[in-house]
């Protein structure tokens, strides 16, 4: 591990980087981060700098949770990413986390929350089941009519998303890291290695390793490759406005949540913002570059008739805000972390499919021990290229619909 002067030396020293990281997201800017305090001159390149609204990173908030049913290997990576996120935050003076906890409401008593409890329980990460006497006594805002079984976790919550993606690249840069404000696309092929990308369509950097961490582009840059494999699709998220003096919906009062059967999430409002709420659904197929960021009117009939059943107090409240992000997903849900089947120099990271963002930290370091030479883990042959990833709906909200809409993909 080299120290921060000892990055910041070898960063300026000009010439062939020993790594060029394509994509400024969770997954690219932590990429160059954890690459950089290993000692490898690295050139960190995006088109429109971090945390822009484009990117899928680029919302105001994420939630950071440990619950994935009965996969053990997700809720650890979530627990050591956080600490990762709180420590850059630390180390920034940033409000980069709010322990808001996270609740999840269950329909059955033999679903993904129950599962997911006893994952949490055998892996010593903090949980509670609430009963719902017990949560509608300290959530009071929420109703909570149908849910058979509830599970919170006591030291998850949100994360600034845009805020955090910035910190994660500026931290970067602060180490010696170069960062590229510039359009990169494969460039010339040598063999089984590539030699360089194109910058703006016309200058070239060369490097020795390239990882390309460009979410929602990547199957533009690697049509043969990915263009079967994710998938993007247009995701709308809305911000309530309570009433005034209102401050039961507030991040101090309510837990960010998730609705796992019902295939809606949200987090309390933050920065003044009000409580945000996301149907967790795939949307139209999307063009991250070109499509205009309005949400559509059906979306906001699902919202607001979802916030009237479960948040009463919202039910006559504006919608003061909107965001559209999207989703780059994978049949299965998993991560695509894994060498170019076809150049021993490149590798691809990608395929975030809605859960990808709390484990930015993790997935950079993994990135950056794989580089180092070592070898996937049982639990991370999921990750390759090549897994046989038959359309899934464990880890996705929403269950049944979302594998359905990979099938007519």
């Amino acid at each position: 591990m080299t120290t921060r002067m000892e990055g910041r030396t070898a960063g300026r020293s000009g010439g062939r980087p020993d790594l060029a990281v394509i994509g400024a997201g969770t997954m690219g800017a932590w990429t160059a981060y954890w690459a950089g305090r290993a000692g490898l001159t690295t050139t960190l390149i995006d088109a429109w700098g971090a945390g822009h609204p484009r990117a899928t990173s680029g919302d105001e908030t994420r939630i950071i949770r440990s619950s994935y049913g009965s996969d053990a290997l997700y809720a650890r990576w979530a627990r050591q990413a956080l600490v990762h996120w709180q420590q850059l935050g630390e180390e920034w003076g940033e409000r980069l986390f709010e322990p808001a906890g996270t609740l999840w409401f269950g329909h059955r008593s033999d679903g993904f929350e129950a599962a997911s409890l006893a994952v949490l329980t055998t892996q010593g990460i903090p949980v509670e089941q609430p009963s719902v006497d017990d949560a509608r006594r300290r959530w009071p805002q929420i109703a909570f009519e149908d849910d058979a079984y509830l599970v919170y976790e006591p030291e998850a919550g949100a994360l600034m998303a845009r805020r955090g993606t910035i910190a994660a690249a500026r931290a970067f840069e602060a180490d010696g890291g170069r960062v590229e404000l510039s359009a990169a696309q494969p460039g010339r092929i040598d063999g089984r290695r590539m030699v360089d990308v194109v910058l703006d369509g016309s200058r070239r950097l060369a490097a020795e390793r390239f990882v390309f961490a460009a979410g929602p582009w990547l199957p533009r840059l690697f049509p043969e490759l990915l263009g079967n494999l994710i998938r993007v699709t247009k995701q709308d998220v809305f911000f309530f406005g309570p009433a005034g003096g209102d401050g039961h919906f507030s991040s101090t009062e309510m837990p960010t949540w998730v609705d796992y059967d019902a295939a809606f999430y949200g987090v309390p409002g933050l920065d003044g913002r009000g409580p945000k709420l996301a149907p967790d659904r795939y949307g139209p197929v999307f063009d991250p570059s070109l499509g205009e960021r309005i949400v559509d009117p059906d979306s906001t009939r699902l919202a607001r008739a979802y916030a009237a059943r479960r948040f009463p107090a919202l039910a006559s409240q504006p919608i003061i805000e909107t965001r559209v992000c999207q989703y780059e997903t994978t049949p299965d849900s998993h991560f695509i972390i894994d060498r170019h089947p076809d150049l021993d120099n490149v590798w691809i990271v990608g395929g975030g499919s809605g859960h990808a963002f709390k484990h930015g930290p993790r997935i950079g370091e993994y990135v950056v021990e794989r580089l180092g030479g070592a070898p996937a883990g049982p639990d991370e042959e999921r990750f390759s290229l090549t897994a046989n990833r038959r359309p899934d709906s464990t880890l996705r909200t929403g269950g049944d619909a979302m594998v359905a809409g990979w099938q007519g993909y």
